[in-house]
């Protein structure tokens, strides 16, 4: 069976499972509420932003959103995956499937921000080849966050 990655909406219901889940997660880090820029569900929708969720052997796995800005940049939001499937390449498979969707629309760069106790997912990005960068959009300097940035091309 192995990995599928599949375009969902983000008001999908294992769309909105994954995104519970990792809240729950995130609302356990020490961040203050001004640290904290995740899109709500309602706000992925609004916003735009291209979901997928990850299976493996077809249980839920993982997700990741893309918010494209034209001519400019893409954002990786909401990149999750279970703790159960950490180890098995999900997040980079996630990734990929992040950067496909991205050039497809002619846009070579990807941006994110996560925070500083996201070890897992910095080091993640780090391998992915993401290279720290300053604040970008509408984000401010914050202790509590990193910022990356990486060209696909």
């Amino acid at each position: 069976m192995g990995v599928t990655i599949t375009e969902v909406p983000p008001d999908c219901p294992d769309a909105v499972e994954l995104i519970r889940e990792l809240d729950e997660h995130l609302d356990q880090q020490p961040y203050t509420a001004s640290s904290r820029h995740a899109f709500s569900v309602d706000k992925l929708v609004r916003e735009g932003v291209v979901f997928f969720v990850a299976r493996y052997d077809d249980q839920l796995a993982g997700c990741g959103g893309i918010k494209l800005f034209p001519d400019d940049y893409a954002e990786v939001k909401r990149m999750f995956v279970r703790p159960t499937y950490r180890g098995f390449g999900l997040g980079r498979q996630i990734l990929d499937r992040l950067a496909e969707h991205t050039l497809a629309n002619d846009i070579d760069v990807l941006r994110l921000e996560t925070g500083i106790y996201q070890k897992e997912a910095i080091g993640l990005y780090e391998k992915y080849g993401f290279n720290r960068r300053p604040p970008f959009g509408e984000y401010k300097e914050d202790p509590l966050s990193v910022y990356f940035e990486k060209s696909l091309r």
